[in-house]
């Protein structure tokens, strides 16, 4: 075996002990599992814009959390606005 080849051994086997059982990513949580989102991703996940999403922020209709700097949107907020636009 070659020193190479080693090392490839090696990595293969740092990555199965620090691999998730079952091949799941740890940190990956479905969406609607998730506490809290960025702007960002409520924009991606609504179909919304920056703008419309902040106007929602500012009337109450979206609930964020600010830790530090960053801007958090729960999750709930989403779907409850969701909710209450299907439902007209």
């Amino acid at each position: 075996m070659t020193g190479g080849q080693l090392d490839n051994d090696m990595r293969k086997q740092a990555a199965n002990r620090l691999s998730p059982p079952n091949g799941h990513d740890a940190k990956f949580v479905p969406f609607a599992e998730r506490l809290s989102c960025t702007v960002d991703e409520a924009c991606v996940v609504t179909g919304l814009g920056r703008t419309k999403v902040y106007e929602l922020i500012g009337s109450g209709q979206i609930i964020t959390t600010t830790i530090g700097r960053r801007r958090l949107v729960i999750v709930r907020s989403l779907f409850a606005l969701l909710d209450a636009t299907n439902s007209v």
